[in-house]
């Protein structure tokens, strides 16, 4: 045993900044759910604090298992995932008009999180069996299109842009690094405008087109769609250089942010610890993007290095999406910060990213 771990150490340089955003994120919990009552806001924390401390657990078994038998199994990762989804759109539990949960007893899961680990694994087997260094074209990737597009839809039907968007968006980064032939690019690009006009006139809810008119201009609705940025700018404006301190923010204490310890934490955290403050939690969230890249950049498995260029890509357009839709700049689509945002799925989802990519970490001089 003391072998093991003596051959296969565990790359804290990756796993420190989780677990610094693990803390930041209850702390920053318990700020945003001060308006909440007090059982409440501790109920919350404890059990985001668990989440997490499960996450780490699940990171830690990384020396017992190896991450190449995972090629083999992600046929039945996908099925089990796509399963679960087809489930939730028979049985799921239905809240704010969206019915996105299955309920296994007390414990209420999401399964278009791990919808995003399993497109990662199906898609790295795929490209590691057809890769070419001509570049993919058309031909090859039709497969990969459908693969994604199933669970895609699934997740809109639910209905949830923000995670369906997500995972169109990590499947894109893989197959872009795996480069695409540029015959090959310009039809996506052209099938892609076709989906999207289609998307608007035939797929998207009015909730979901008021939510991109109103990111155009916020000001055409401001005591309506345009509510919940509008108050997110003043947040993040009002915490400035150092913040007002913790347990300070007062749209936060007042009331007027919406979703504040889901979606729009990260305002919470802004008014509170000032653009300093926003600084620090961006620079680790880069430190994991930058570590989880080299580690795919220095391992020898190309099955390895791809999953690793997906998993760092779901942390990624996370971050992107949800920091750009606090601050204006992009639409309200409703994706969790990492590690902040309350949430035992998301959390989950981002541990077992993390715990694959120690795995990989861990066997990229080749240790078995």
């Amino acid at each position: 045993m003391g072998d093991v771990w003596q051959k296969k150490k565990l790359d804290w340089g990756l796993l420190l900044p989780v677990v610094a955003l693990g803390v930041i994120g209850v702390t920053v919990l318990y700020s945003a759910a001060a308006s909440e009552p007090v059982y409440l806001q501790r109920m919350l924390c404890i059990k985001q604090a668990t989440w997490i401390l499960i996450g780490l657990a699940i990171a830690c078994t990384s020396p017992f298992f190896n991450y190449k038998k995972l090629e083999g199994w992600a046929v039945a990762i996908y099925a089990v995932s796509i399963a679960l989804l087809v489930c939730v759109l028979l049985w799921g539990k239905s809240a704010g008009g969206a019915r996105r949960w299955l309920s296994l007893g007390p414990v209420a899961m999401q399964p278009s999180e791990l919808a995003k680990i399993a497109v990662v694994l199906i898609l790295a087997r795929y490209y590691n069996k057809h890769a070419d260094m001509e570049g993919l074209g058309i031909k090859k990737i039709i497969v990969p299109i459908l693969l994604t597009a199933v669970p895609f839809l699934l997740v809109v039907k639910q209905p949830d842009l923000g995670t369906a968007l997500m995972i169109a968006l990590v499947a894109a980064s893989v197959t872009v690094f795996m480069k695409i032939e540029k015959r090959a690019l310009y039809t996506l690009a052209c099938m892609s405008a076709i989906l999207a006009a289609a998307g608007w006139f035939f797929f998207l809810k009015g909730y979901q087109k008021e939510r991109i008119l109103t990111f155009l201009n916020p000001e055409r609705d401001p005591l309506g769609a345009g509510y919940h940025i509008i108050q997110s700018k003043i947040a993040i404006g009002s915490g400035m250089i150092f913040g007002k301190g913790f347990m300070q923010g007062t749209q936060n204490a007042l009331s007027f942010l919406p979703e504040q310890y889901t979606d729009f934490v990260f305002s919470v955290m802004a008014e509170e610890w000032g653009f300093v403050g926003s600084i620090v939690v961006l620079v680790l969230y880069l430190l994991i993007i930058i570590w989880g890249l080299s580690i795919g950049y220095q391992c020898r498995d190309n099955f390895g290095i791809i999953m690793s260029v997906g998993i760092t890509s779901i942390v990624f357009w996370h971050v992107a999406v949800n920091v750009g839709m606090v601050m204006g700049l992009l639409p309200v689509v409703g994706v969790p910060l990492p590690l902040i945002s309350y949430g035992g799925s998301s959390v989950i989802t981002f541990m077992i990213g993390i715990a694959l990519l120690l795995n990989i970490s861990m066997r990229r001089s080749g240790v078995e």
